[in-house]
């Protein structure tokens, strides 16, 4: 094991230099702001008692001031948040299998189970994405910390599919710049819930937090960006059908939330699902990133890939078209 890979600094990406902001709206009046804050926070494993201590500290607060954790909040409070710097941390690499789709001097694109993390976190400390690339690779580029090496993009724990890392900057600022301008071809496979009335499509709503649960994301006008993914119906069981969904922006979880706004969530999805109907034998969500494209950030050629539907999957397909 190459010891120089072994990260042991404190991760400046997950320190915010300009503060986040939120706006108490009339529902979350009364609330204390502990729980708000937690409960706000993009990031599940942030706890209710790392919150308290960014109050307790002056990096939270409420209309410019520092309050107690157990301050009750009125509507139209404002409130900044400027998360503290992480401790240091040691991201071990692990001889973990990757599958690779392809590798060169400035990029690897992997096929990542269903199950893995892409990078470290409270709660997944290790068995992620970026330990085994830590492993696997002599450098990565460092532009997202330490956390986070050579992660250009993510996608969610429980989908799967094609993902791509950066091993140098000059491939990171590449890559990162393409997927900023929407030029990154990025397919997905899923299996949703209903028969979707049409054959195309396209689901132009913007995404923000839910006011009702600050942990998920909902179609919303206030406090959102605009979110654009389109459909294709690839097969059709009746009660599930089978899709393809390119995303023209990357939203955190825009294709789960896109699809349950339109009402045809993904089947096995444990948030955005259907819980009260029978769903597939899947751990998570439905969803596959099956075709990943991009411009070599040094040649500029045009390079696609694709990933075969996982075998669970492919199982659960099996059993609808029999029935």
């Amino acid at each position: 094991m190459n010891e120089t890979n072994k990260a042991s600094m404190t991760d400046s990406s997950l320190f915010n230099e300009e503060p986040l902001e939120f706006v108490v709206g009339e529902t979350e009046a009364g609330e204390r702001l502990d729980k708000y804050v937690t409960e706000s926070m993009e990031n599940d494993s942030i706890s209710r008692t790392q919150v308290q201590d960014w109050i307790r500290t002056g990096a939270v607060l409420v209309n410019g001031q520092q309050v107690k954790p157990n301050y009750k909040l009125n509507a139209a409070d404002q409130l900044t948040v400027v998360i503290p710097e992480p401790e240091a941390a040691v991201i071990v690499p692990e001889a973990i299998e990757l599958d690779i789709a392809y590798e060169d001097s400035d990029v690897i694109v992997m096929n990542k189970p269903r199950g893995m993390v892409v990078h470290p976190a409270p709660g997944h400390p290790s068995g992620t994405i970026v330990n085994a690339l830590m492993y696997h690779c002599q450098d990565l580029s460092g532009i997202n910390g330490v956390m986070r090496p050579g992660i250009v993009h993510r996608i969610d724990k429980d989908t799967s599919g094609l993902l791509m890392a950066a091993k140098n900057d000059l491939a990171h600022g590449s890559l990162a710049g393409q997927l900023k301008a929407h030029t990154v071809t990025r397919k997905y496979i899923a299996l949703v819930h209903g028969n979707l009335p049409h054959e195309h499509g396209t689901i132009d709503a913007p995404i923000g937090r839910d006011p009702n649960d600050r942990k998920m994301f909902t179609v919303i006008e206030r406090g959102s960006k605009r979110a654009v993914t389109h459909f294709a119906v690839l097969e059709r069981f009746g009660d599930y059908t089978l899709v393809e969904l390119q995303l023209e922006t990357g939203r955190t979880h825009q294709i789960r939330v896109h699809m349950k706004y339109i009402g045809h969530p993904l089947a096995g999805d444990p948030v955005y699902g259907r819980t009260k109907s029978r769903t597939i034998a899947l751990k998570g969500q439905a969803l596959h990133a099956a075709i990943l494209g991009f411009n070599h950030p040094r040649t500029g050629e045009y390079l696609e890939f694709e990933a075969p539907i996982p075998a669970d999957l492919e199982h659960e397909l099996t059993i609808l078209r029999v029935r």
